[in-house]
Order: C-alpha cells, then sequence, then structure tokens
C-alpha cells in the first residue's frame, strides 16, 4: 500500500479539479492557455490539502518507529531534507510488534521529491506566469512585444514587494558573519518570504471568514432575512449592472467615432478591426447601420487617432465588457435566488406538501423528475432546510472557536493547549491513522473554505467573481488558481504548527514532516520563527471580535460603501426598491413564458397548415378573387384552429374557439383582428394587410425596441388579452411598436362601420 494511496489521491484529485474546472469555466469559449493554467493551479493546491494528511501520518509513524528503536539516533533540525528515518539502526521486530503501519504508508524519498515539485511548480505559477499571463491577456497592445512590455509594467508591483521581503531578508542574513549564504539558505530565504507574504495575508482573510461562514449559515435558516437581503443585493446590483451597461455604451460610442475616422486608413484600420472583434455583436451591427449616417454628416471627424489612444481604447473595450457581461451573469443568478426564495414562500402554505416553480419549464432535469421530486423538494425547503443549516452553523462555530484558541496557544507545548495538537496525540496513542489523516483533511479544508470563500464575499474583490454552469470569465479563473497558490502553502505550514508538527515553532525533538522539511529550518531567521510566526496570528481574536460586532460594514457605509444593516434607514429603502425590480423581473418572465407557450400551442393547433397560417388554399383565394374583405375572410377560417378546410363552419349556435370580443363592434371586425393575430405569431400574412392595416414587415421574434410599453400601448394590451385574443408581452419576442399599430388597427376597425 506504500504507493498504492498516493496515486489513487494524486489521479483522484486531478479529475476533482478537472471537473470543477469544467464546472466553472469554458472548454470551447476560453483560450487553452487559460485553462491550463488555472487546472494546473488548482491541482497542486489540492495535491498539497489531499497528501498533507498522509504525510503526517507517514511522520507519526516514522517517530513511533524511532521512539522504539533499540538504538535511536539524535535528530537535530537541521537534517537535510532528502534524510530519512530508514538510515536510522532500528530493530524491525520490536518496531512491528508496538507501532502499526498506516494503511496510506509512503516510502521514505517519495514525499520530499513530491513536495519540491508541487511547490516550486505552483510557486512559478503564482509568482511570474499566472500574473503575466493574465496581465497580457487584458493588455490592450496589438503586438506581441507591446503585450510583454504591458504586463510586465502591471506586474512590477507584486515582483517588486515579493523581491523587498527577499533583499530585505538577504541583508539581514548577510549581516550574520557565522551564516554562510548557501544555495539551500536561499532557498529557505525566497520560502520564508512568500511565506511571511502569504501569513500576513491569511490571518486577515481568516480573521473574517471564522466569523462570517458560521453566522451566515445561522442566518440562511431565516427564511425572511434571506429574502429581504436578496432584495437588498438586488438593488444594489440593478444600479451596478446599469452603470456597467452606460459605461459600455459610452465606450462603444467612442469606439464607432474612431471606427469612421480611420475607414480610409489601413495602418489604424487593423487595430480598429481588432477592438471590433471584442466589441459584443448587436454593437457591431448598431455600428454598421450607423455609418451611413456618420458619413452623411455636415461635419465628420477628421482628427486620426494614435496607436496609443487606440491601445488605451482597446483595453477600455475589454474591460467594459468584460464588467457588463460579469454584471449581466450575476444578475441572472440573482433574480433566480429571489425568484426561488419566493417559491418557497408560497410553497409553504401548499396543502398539498408539493413544491411549487414559478417558472417549471425551466425545471427538466433527470434528477429532479426521479429523486428531486416536488414532494421531496417541499420538505426540505419548507421543513428539514431550516434545522439542517442550524445545526451545521453550531458545527462551524465549533470548529471557529477551536481554530481561534489554538492560534492563540499553539507555541505553548507543556502543557498542549492547542485543541488540534491534543487530538491529533490521542490519536497518535492509539494509532489511529484514519481519525488522524480525517482530522487533519477536515480542518485545512475548513480553514481554505474560511479564506477563499471571504475573497470572494469582499466587495472590493468583487471584480473577480466565481460563477457556476461555465459562467465564469477568464481573468477569475486565473486570479482564483494564482490566489490559491499563494495562500495555500503558508496555510498548511500554519496548521502543521497547530498540531505542534513543526519543530521551528514548537521546539520539540522530533522527526519533522517531509512538508516542512522542504520548507527549509526557520531558524536560519529567528526573529520571523520565534515572532511573526507566533504572535501575528493572534491577531485574529481581535479580527474576529471586529467581525462579529460588524465594524468593518459600519466604516464601509460611513464611507459610502452601502451595507446590509438592518437598522439603517437607506437599507430599508433599497430592499423596498429591491423588492419592486424583481417583481417587476417576475412580469417579464412570466410574460415571455406566456407567450412562449401560447406559440407553441399555436403551432400545434395549426399542424400541417405551417406556422405562419399562409395555406396554398389561401394564396388560391387571393388569387382568384382579388377582393381584400373576401380573402380575409377565407384566409381566417382555414387558419382558425379546429377548422380543416374553408367548408368547415362552426356548429349552429355555438361560438367559434376562444371567446368572442366582447368589445368589438362585429364579427368582422374579430375575424381581421384574429388574423392580426395569427399573423404575429405566425410572421407570415397576405402583403395588402401589411401594407393597408399594420404597415409593418413583420416581427422578429429575438425582439427590439425599448422592451417598454406607454399606458396607451399597456391598454391596449390588457384589452386585448381581457377579450380573448392572444396574450401580447410587453418584452420580446413583440416589439412595443407592434402594439402601437395592432391598437390602431384595432381602433380604426371599431369605428369603422361595420357593412
Amino acid at each position: 500500500m506504500s504507493g498504492a494511496a498516493l496515486a489513487v489521491v494524486v489521479i483522484g484529485v486531478f479529475f476533482l479539479a478537472l471537473y470543477l474546472l469544467h464546472r466553472y469555466g469554458d472548454f470551447r469559449k476560453q483560450q487553452r492557455m487559460v485553462l491550463f493554467g488555472t487546472l494546473l493551479s488548482w491541482y497542486l493546491c489540492f495535491l498539497i490539502v489531499f497528501i498533507l494528511p498522509l504525510d503526517v501520518s507517514t511522520t507519526i509513524y516514522n517517530q513511533c518507529r524511532l521512539d522504539n528503536a533499540d538504538q535511536p539516533a539524535p535528530v537535530t533540525h537541521s537534517r537535510p531534507a532528502d534524510e530519512t528515518v530508514s538510515n536510522l539502526s532500528l530493530s524491525p521486530n520490536s518496531s512491528a510488534k508496538e507501532c502499526k503501519e498506516p494503511w496510506s504508508y509512503i516510502s521514505d524519498g517519495v514525499l520530499p521529491v513530491f513536495w519540491r515539485v508541487v511547490y516550486w511548480t505552483s510557486q512559478c505559477l503564482t509568482w511570474l506566469l499566472l500574473p503575466f499571463m493574465q496581465s497580457y491577456a487584458r493588455s490592450g497592445a496589438f503586438s506581441m512585444v507591446g503585450k510583454i512590455k504591458t504586463a510586465l509594467i502591471e506586474n512590477a508591483i507584486y515582483y517588486g514587494t515579493y523581491l523587498l521581503i527577499f533583499i530585505s531578508l538577504l541583508i539581514y542574513v548577510a549581516t550574520h558573519p557565522e551564516w554562510q549564504l548557501t544555495w539551500r539558505e536561499l532557498q529557505t530565504i525566497g520560502i520564508t518570504a512568500a511565506n511571511t507574504w502569504g501569513l500576513f495575508l491569511l490571518v486577515l482573510l481568516l480573521g473574517y471568514g471564522l466569523v462570517e461562514i458560521p453566522r451566515s449559515y445561522w442566518l440562511s435558516s431565516r427564511h425572511g432575512y434571506l429574502m429581504a437581503k436578496t432584495y437588498f443585493k438586488a438593488a444594489k446590483m440593478a444600479t451596478e449592472k446599469a452603470e456597467a451597461e452606460e459605461n459600455l455604451t459610452d465606450v462603444m460610442e467612442e469606439v464607432a467615432s474612431v471606427h469612421e475616422s480611420v475607414r480610409y486608413n489601413k495602418g489604424l484600420g487593423k487595430c480598429v478591426d481588432t477592438i471590433l472583434r471584442k466589441c459584443p455583436t448587436d454593437y457591431k451591427e448598431r455600428m454598421e447601420r450607423d455609418m451611413e449616417s456618420r458619413a452623411a454628416s455636415e461635419n465628420p471627424q477628421t482628427v486620426l487617432p494614435t496607436k496609443s489612444s487606440l491601445a488605451k481604447l482597446h483595453k477600455q473595450v475589454i474591460t467594459a465588457v468584460q464588467m457588463q457581461r460579469q454584471r449581466r451573469v450575476q444578475w441572472s443568478i440573482l433574480l433566480d435566488q429571489a425568484f426561488h426564495l419566493e417559491d418557497v414562500a408560497k410553497s409553504q402554505s401548499s396543502p398539498l406538501h408539493q413544491f411549487i416553480h414559478s417558472f417549471p419549464s425551466e425545471q427538466h432535469s433527470w434528477l429532479r423528475r426521479f429523486i428531486y421530486t416536488p414532494t421531496v423538494e417541499w420538505y426540505w425547503e419548507c421543513v428539514l432546510r431550516q434545522g439542517f443549516f442550524r445545526l451545521v452553523a453550531v458545527l462551524l462555530c465549533v470548529l471557529s472557536v477551536a481554530v481561534v484558541w489554538s492560534e492563540c496557544t499553539f507555541f505553548t507545548t507543556r502543557p498542549v493547549l492547542s485543541l488540534f495538537a491534543v487530538f491529533i496525540q490521542m490519536a497518535e496513542k492509539q494509532h489511529n491513522y484514519i481519525c488522524i489523516e480525517m482530522a487533519c483533511f477536515v480542518s485545512i479544508f475548513f480553514l481554505c473554505v474560511c479564506v477563499y470563500s471571504t475573497v470572494f464575499r469582499i466587495r472590493v474583490f468583487n471584480y473577480y467573481y466565481l460563477v457556476p454552469h461555465h459562467q465564469t470569465d477568464a481573468y477569475s479563473l486565473q486570479f482564483s488558481g494564482m490566489l490559491f497558490c499563494r495562500l495555500t502553502p503558508p496555510l498548511c505550514l500554519n496548521f502543521l504548527g497547530l498540531i505542534h508538527m513543526d519543530s521551528a515553532i514548537s521546539h520539540q525533538d522530533r522527526i519533522q514532516t517531509s512538508y516542512t522539511s522542504v520548507m527549509g529550518s526557520m531558524r536560519l531567521l529567528s526573529f520571523i520563527s520565534d515572532g511573526f510566526y507566533i504572535y501575528y496570528p493572534m491577531l485574529i481574536l481581535l479580527l474576529c471580535l471586529a467581525t462579529y460586532f460588524n465594524l468593518g460594514s459600519h466604516c464601509l457605509n460611513l464611507l459610502g460603501f452601502q451595507q446590509y444593516i438592518t437598522s439603517d434607514d437607506l437599507t430599508s429603502d433599497l430592499v423596498d426598491e429591491g423588492k419592486e425590480l424583481i417583481r417587476r423581473e417576475r412580469r417579464k418572465r412570466q410574460r415571455a413564458e406566456d407567450g412562449l407557450n401560447h406559440r407553441s400551442g399555436w403551432r400545434e393547433r395549426l399542424g400541417g397548415q405551417g406556422a405562419g397560417g399562409r395555406t396554398r388554399n389561401g394564396y388560391s383565394e387571393l388569387k382568384a378573387d382579388d377582393s381584400p374583405s373576401a380573402a380575409t375572410k377565407k384566409n381566417v377560417l382555414l387558419a382558425r384552429p379546429g377548422h380543416q378546410g374553408a367548408a368547415e363552419k362552426p356548429p349552429p349556435g355555438q361560438q367559434p374557439r376562444g371567446r368572442r370580443a366582447p368589445g368589438l363592434a362585429n364579427q368582422k371586425v374579430q375575424w381581421r383582428t384574429l388574423l392580426v393575430s395569427v399573423t404575429v405569431f405566425g410572421r407570415r400574412f397576405p402583403r395588402w394587410v401589411t401594407d393597408r392595416e399594420i404597415g409593418m414587415e413583420g416581427v422578429d421574434e429575438d425582439g427590439g425596441g425599448s422592451g417598454l410599453l406607454s399606458p396607451t400601448q399597456e391598454k391596449w394590451r390588457r384589452q386585448m388579452n381581457s377579450e380573448g385574443w392572444f396574450p401580447l408581452p410587453t418584452s420580446p419576442p413583440l416589439r412595443s411598436t407592434t402594439v402601437t399599430r395592432l391598437g390602431s388597427v384595432i381602433s380604426s376597425l371599431t369605428e369603422r362601420d361595420p357593412k
């Protein structure tokens, strides 16, 4: 089993990282280098989290063998990384009687090489490749050399910070004559600089996450709180979405102006073509339509832009398009959450104990049809969810208290005060390696969740957003990989200090883990190992108290960054505004849903006659008789549902299908209006109706216009809906101009003489 456990974990972690990348990224649209860099960074960080518990159990077993040896060799703290316990003179028989080999035991010499490869690869990714790739992709330059130059300049702050810490530590070591600067010591200085930077950010993020994660689960059990906060987010997100769209519109106007000015300049035209390829399709089509009107203007733009200004505009386009897409995706996800919470509130009073979705057409997965049925969903959402979330919140709160206590007391070894160290030592005495590995994995995973979720919760980092269902952009993927590689190694090193497996901090004479040996002896820099690494984590206690009393939210609220504070009047106003926005979006989606269902119904009813109502009989009637009124009556009879030919008529004393319009003048008006309605959904109708009655070419199914109706248009739409005609939506696929023309037709036909 020495290599089987390691091989299984390595392969399983790869497929886990690949699955998560497929869930958040888009393999078809995003660049291969972006996907490869993100996959590699996630994979390496997951390997550290999953393999470190195996390293701990293997080290405990080796320590047991050393303690039970006949002649134990002295263990020094400056032992080389590749030195193993196999060199010690052990008694195999005596060690086999008292020490049980763990199921995941890894042979000596494997883990040191493994950790070197994983650690240095992840550090090259996070400090060199990923920041460079991110800046390179966002650069507005039009040549490879220009993009490389821009990427190096933008990353100078990261490289400068890292070099400043490294040079400071190098000067500190060089001033001590008893230390010799060997290659091993230079590696230790570099690792110490990276871990110092990571630990500084780690403690800040951890202090927020240890309180906010359990509290968020507890508050999530309260349905009223979730609804109010969702409405609050909707109001803020609507403003941000409008600002992003307005910013994109301004940038597109500037692009259109530049495009017009360089139409006859081949050199700059290539740069503008590159910019146009980054623009959304609807904006490019609008530019093409406006080109003729701009060319015919009296004062066309004659000032040619420079290449640097075009590079700046190119970067503005990339940023504006990215921001607009992110806000649109976030708005869509927020709407789904709000609709779901409102459905939960409505379903709680259901006597049938079945969950009712407002938009059932969106629920088509096999899981919802066979396993997560409406009954199961009702019991989960309305009965079990509240208790489950509160239980999880209590467990997370216990873990948070244990982490805070251990961070403040892990440097004390006699007595052992760190709760994680106490648990590991108890399991070590029982040789229960499975409990040791599970405890290590759960603890490291909890710390990672607290740290990484904090980054994507804070408003300052809202530029980066991990969205499932292939909606995460390339910049957020690269940022997440860069962040994971920077914070995971110092987080794991801090955890080893919590369980007293790092002798540089605990000052215990015992075998170190292979992970710690690769990190090097921190005693080379005593002011860090005995000072910063011990006392700085105590700051977590103050940060947790500040987070518990919402000091950060109140400070941000005073600075103008509105936060959700229940006692604030502005928060209440935003909640009311968000509630109205959600209600408006629900009506729009419901109208679109009804329109889609009605069009599907008409297609099924018309059957073989064609979706447009244009039949051969109708054309023959128009050809035989050019009278518009006669052709209209016969064509409508053929297009009406339930009629297979012109000879078929409704039974005597029975009205045709659908209610008669009581507000219209007579049956003739109903035929003409019904013909218009069939025409709108079918998009095909006789030309004389288009020219004489409606005056339009047709209706695009993808919508157009502003999508908003005036009060008069809304009145006509409600009248047609209430009088039995097809339901007219106020948003795409129906134009607002269509409703105006249909209303005009109805008004003119109503006032016209029936004869």
